[in-house]
C-alpha cells in the first residue's frame, strides 16, 4: 500500500490519510484512543469500501501514528478537530461515522457540530466522556495528588509495556467536550456495537448512551464474548452490516 496522503489543519497540525474514492454517502473510520490508521478494523473497513465502490476516509489523530504532534500534548478538544478538518476537507455530503473507542465519542461530537454531515453513525465499543467517567472517577487519592503535583498519572496498559500517560490537560480538555450531561440529538441512523467482555468499556456505557441520545432510529446490539478490540471475524462482519443497514 502507498503512504499516506497530509492535510494540514486550519489550527496547523499536520494529518496523514488514506482515501478511496466512490460512492456516497462516504464511511470515516475514527480510531480509538492511541491507535492509529493500520488497525484490523480500518484497514477491513477500507478493503469493505473498496470492494463495494463506496467512498472511504481513514486517518491518524495528531499525535498518532503517522500525523505530526507529541501525544502527551494532544487532548480530546484537538483530537475533534482534526477529525472536523478531515470530514470537511477531505470529504462531499453526508458522510456515515465509524467510531471505535474513543472514536465514538469524537463521532458524537461532529454529530453535535455539524448533524448535516453526518448520514448515519455506527459506534464500536463507544467511549464517551471516558476521560472524566473512566479515569478521572477512577482515580485513588494518591492518583488526583500526583496529577495536581506533576500534571500527569502512569497507568498500565493491556495492549503494550509502556503504560497510558493521562495528562492534566487530557482530563480538563475532556471537561469542556462532554456529551452525556447535555441533550443529545441524533436525527439520523445509529447503531451500537458493544461486546460484553469488554473490561475497558463496560457495557453500562452502551446502554447509558443508548438511553441518553435521542433520535428515532438508534439500536444497540450487545455481543456475548466480544472483547474491545471488536476484531474477531465475526466482529468485523457486524460493523459492515451495521454500516449497510445504517445506508439502507
Amino acid at each position: 500500500m502507498s503512504g499516506p496522503d497530509h492535510l494540514t489543519t486550519p489550527q496547523g497540525r499536520r494529518i496523514a490519510y488514506h482515501q478511496t474514492a466512490g460512492q456516497g454517502p462516504g464511511v470515516v473510520f475514527l480510531g480509538g484512543f492511541k491507535s492509529d490508521m493500520q488497525g484490523t478494523k480500518a484497514v477491513y473497513l477500507q478493503d469493505w469500501a473498496e470492494r463495494n465502490g463506496r467512498a472511504f476516509l481513514r486517518f491518524d489523530y495528531s499525535g498518532h501514528g503517522q500525523s505530526s504532534g507529541d501525544f502527551l500534548a494532544g487532548a480530546i478538544g484537538d483530537w475533534f478537530e482534526d477529525a472536523r478538518a478531515a470530514v470537511t476537507a477531505l470529504t462531499e455530503g453526508p458522510q456515515v461515522l465509524v467510531g471505535s473507542s474513543m472514536g465514538g465519542w469524537i463521532a458524537l461530537l461532529l454529530a453535535r457540530a455539524m448533524p448535516d454531515r453526518v448520514a448515519g453513525l455506527v459506534g464500536i465499543a463507544s467511549a464517551p466522556d471516558f476521560t472524566e467517567d473512566s479515569m478521572w472517577q477512577g482515580f485513588t487519592e494518591a492518583q488526583r495528588a500526583e496529577m495536581a503535583t506533576t500534571g500527569q498519572v502512569a497507568l498500565p496498559s493491556e495492549y503494550s509495556d509502556a503504560p497510558y500517560v493521562i495528562t492534566r490537560r487530557l482530563i480538563e480538555d475532556g471537561r469542556d467536550h462532554l456529551v452525556l450531561r447535555a441533550p443529545l440529538a441524533l436525527p439520523f441512523p445509529v447503531r451500537l456495537l458493544q461486546g460484553t467482555a469488554d473490561v475497558d468499556v463496560p457495557q453500562e456505557v452502551a446502554l447509558r448512551l443508548l438511553a441518553h441520545a435521542s433520535g428515532d432510529d438508534i439500536r444497540l446490539s450487545l455481543v456475548k464474548g466480544a472483547d474491545h478490540r471488536f476484531s474477531t471475524p465475526d466482529c468485523l462482519a457486524m460493523i459492515t452490516q451495521a454500516i449497510d443497514d445504517v445506508l439502507a
